[in-house]
């Protein structure tokens, strides 16, 4: 299922406008997200993480904890506060990480404590007090 299309927020142009002109008003609107389109930036923060890129990194992941409503029960929504939070910790926002991990571990109180990846969640988090 292709994403809907990005909303439009000027005059449809004229006939025979150019691209030129009409890119820098498609690049004001609002994007549209949905699951489809925030996936990618998922992704997108993972690739920056391994390649040590923390600001662009936390960036992506900003993107999906801002969106908390698209993504709901899907793993990617807790996933990205951890992964904001290990951004962070490469940016050396001490505070904003220490949110995200917290933010993350509050997402997964329920969890089954032997999940390494809580595990680690949990130590980072003692070790950023």
């Amino acid at each position: 299922m292709p994403a809907p299309p990005v909303p439009w927020s000027g005059p449809l142009p004229a006939p025979g406008t150019s691209y030129s002109v009409i890119v820098p008003s498609a690049a004001r609107t609002k994007p549209w997200f949905t699951f489809e389109t925030l996936y990618p930036a998922y992704l997108r923060g993972l690739a920056y993480l391994q390649l040590g890129q923390g600001g662009e990194a936390a960036a992506e992941f900003q993107k999906m904890v801002d969106h908390p409503g698209i993504l709901q029960d899907l793993i990617t929504a807790p996933l990205s506060h951890l992964q904001l939070g290990r951004a962070c910790v490469m940016t050396g926002d001490a505070a904003k990480a220490k949110a995200a991990y917290k933010d993350f571990l509050t997402l997964w109180k329920d969890a089954d404590s032997e999940i390494p990846i809580y595990q680690q969640a949990k130590a980072k988090y003692a070790k950023l007090q």
